[in-house]
């Protein structure tokens, strides 16, 4: 018979340094928001708890048939009582069974709608959650809070808390079952449990050190796979040439996991063959006094099958109080669980949609920054007092050197972050003063760097308009110049993209994603270089559909390229966290400012070339319109 302690050795029962040190603040607030997401199934709970009470009772019932099997069936040797006893062992089984089953399949359920209406309301949480989050926290922490916190509460409903009711009532109808057929037996019984326990708890926590390390070895193996096997590991590993670098430092980790496995798979491997053999002492105790107490007459009531029966129930007795004791451990871990949940929970979005938010017409509406100043961290101001005013209907331009706050400008428009002083204004309404859905879906904005979702062409352009027909999905994409592309493809509009549009290139993301916006057809339009990762020709065919899409809207675009720069209404140069010059490009060359430094660190070299001034040729546009200046 194994020991029921034999494979109970583990981490289970101990806390990690980190734990100890991030140990939940244990109070009647957190307890009762707890019990909050649990009360909408009190009924199903209070089936579980039958269930469980029913199942202990019921799991008695084969130990106490069995001792009056050898009392009054074998000894009496009444086959006919014998046949009855079997029978009625046979369905007590069977009904135990049969609730255990009825129990795990309402407990899981319970715990299933319970991670259903946690993820739906942090999804809905995190979904209006500012722009400053993401950028701020890590992505892996969201997903873990998303999927693996919150699928562990199945663990704390299904074992935890359930484990914990079944335990106790096993613990408590074993212990009346026990003393009620002998109150002597059962002491005897009892006593051996805390010499199986002490031991296990020691060795358990040199197996958890030895887990740990193990793990922490498993992470490292992870991370050297998730990078050398990646994409773009890949192609670094191939380019320098270290794939025997790289199998060398895997097979280095790999080793030593090996073994640590082995060392955890040893250790204690001994002292379960012992404890194996020492919980038969409890039995062996019980047959010893029992047998004392029969032969000495000591006690008359006592028979062969009462002794059989409280060996068959103490051996039932062992587990459940092992796992009692681990109560603490496993009620902090399911505390820090909730506890992970609810600091994101509790985390309150700085940008919201104010209650009956307005929602005037923003079409060719002045865009007017107020003496705005705005910081990331506020010992590091981004921008200090920006003023100025792009013309409704007009085309602005922001250059500046990297890192001045260009994007950050813009940003501030669609409330991705909020002023800290001043106002943003379209026409005479401050964005914060606006239904903010209504805001963002009069706003176009393109970005340098494209995202698109790992789905089908159609399904990434339909984002920005889901009921848009066939035939404005391909005019919107004749406009971006990748309507040919698209049809030359297998599948066409169905072809998949891949994860982040891994399956096109820099160009054909950036023609759909500008796509993406015309078909959204927004009364603002905010280009944060739009065609930066265009080729000349690529350029060349949507520049038309680009200025196209500006007229009769009010448009900020971040240049990088001098094409664009040349065709704005006004040139805005971000530096300090000021608005430093504005002007056309002639009046800020003439300036010899910031701007000129910037254009001239760019074209020395065709400066040098061409010799002399070359603003003065009225043909240098032409020949330089598609070079690119680095702002």
């Amino acid at each position: 018979m194994p020991g029921p302690l034999g494979n109970n050795l583990g981490p289970r029962g101990f806390l990690t340094e980190q734990e100890k040190e991030n140990l939940p603040k244990v109070d009647g607030k957190l307890i009762k928001r707890i019990l909050s997401y649990l009360k909408p199934y009190w009924l199903q709970f209070t089936f579980v708890f039958i269930a469980i009470l029913l199942s202990a009772v019921v799991g008695l019932l084969p130990s106490i048939i069995t001792g009056k099997i050898v009392d009054q069936a074998l000894i009496n040797q009444d086959m006919a009582l014998l046949i009855r006893l079997l029978m009625m062992a046979f369905v007590t089984l069977a009904a135990s069974q049969i609730v255990g089953v009825l129990e795990s399949y309402i407990n899981s359920w319970i715990s299933q709608r319970i991670i259903f209406d946690m993820k739906n309301q942090m999804y809905r949480h995190l979904q209006y959650m500012p722009h400053s989050f993401f950028t701020t926290e890590k992505q892996g922490d969201i997903i873990t809070r998303m999927n693996t916190d919150i699928s562990g509460v199945s663990t704390v409903i299904s074992n935890t808390l359930s484990n914990v009711v079944s335990n106790l009532a096993t613990v408590i109808t074993t212990l009346v079952a026990l003393f009620t057929m002998s109150w002597r037996l059962a002491i005897v019984g009892i006593i051996i449990i805390p010499l199986l326990i002490l031991p296990t708890k020691r060795v358990g926590k040199q197996q958890w050190k030895i887990r740990s390390d193990s793990q922490a070895k498993n992470d490292e193996m992870n991370q050297l796979i998730n990078e050398s096997l990646s994409v773009s590991g890949s192609v670094l590993v191939k380019l320098f040439t270290r794939e025997e670098k790289e199998y060398d430092r895997f097979v280095k980790v790999n080793s030593e996991l090996t073994a640590l496995n082995l060392k955890e798979r040893r250790s204690g491997s001994w002292f379960r063959v012992v404890m194996g053999m020492f919980t038969q002492v409890g039995p062996l105790l019980i047959y010893f006094a029992g047998g004392y107490f029969i032969i000495s007459h000591m006690d008359e009531s006592l028979t062969v099958g009462t002794i059989t029966a409280m060996v068959a129930l103490i051996n039932r007795l062992y587990r459940p109080v092992q796992d009692l004791l681990n109560i603490q451990v496993d009620f902090t871990r399911s505390l820090a669980l909730f506890s992970r949940i609810f600091d994101y929970f509790d985390m309150k979005s700085s940008i919201e949609s104010p209650k009956n938010g307005a929602k005037p017409d923003v079409t060719c509406k002045d865009i007017v920054y107020d003496h705005v100043a705005f910081a990331y961290d506020p010992e590091v101001p981004i921008l200090k007092d920006v003023n100025f005013t792009v013309p409704g209907g007009k085309m602005y331009a922001i250059v500046g050197p990297s890192g001045s706050g260009k994007s950050t400008v813009v940003n501030l428009i669609p409330r991705l972050y909020d002023v800290l002083k001043g106002s943003v204004r379209i026409g005479d309404t401050d964005v914060r003063d606006f239904d903010l859905s209504y805001l963002r879906s009069n706003i176009g904005v393109v970005t340098q760097e494209t995202y698109l979702f790992n789905g089908t062409i159609r399904e990434n352009l339909l984002y920005a308009k889901e009921d848009a027909t066939e035939e404005e999905l391909i005019e919107a994409c004749k406009c971006a110049s990748i309507h040919e592309f698209i049809i030359n493809q297998p599948e066409g509009y169905d072809t998949v993209v891949g994860n982040r549009g891994l399956k096109l290139s820099g160009g054909e993301k950036q023609r759909l994603s500008i796509a993406r916006v015309i078909l959204k057809d927004p009364r603002i339009l905010i280009l944060d270089e739009a065609t930066s990762a265009l080729d000349s020709i690529s350029e060349n065919a949507i520049q038309d559909a680009l200025e196209m899409l500006m007229k009769g809207r009010t448009s900020i675009v971040i240049a990088h390229r001098l094409s664009t720069i040349l065709k704005a209404d006004s040139i805005l140069v971000v530096k300090d966290g000021v608005i430093a010059e504005q002007g056309s490009h002639e009046s800020l060359l003439s300036l010899g400012g910031i701007y000129k430094d910037l254009y001239e660190t760019q074209f020395r070299q065709i400066l040098d070339m061409e010799g002399g001034d070359p603003t003065s040729k009225s043909d240098y546009w032409g020949s330089i319109e598609e070079e690119t200046i680095g702002f």
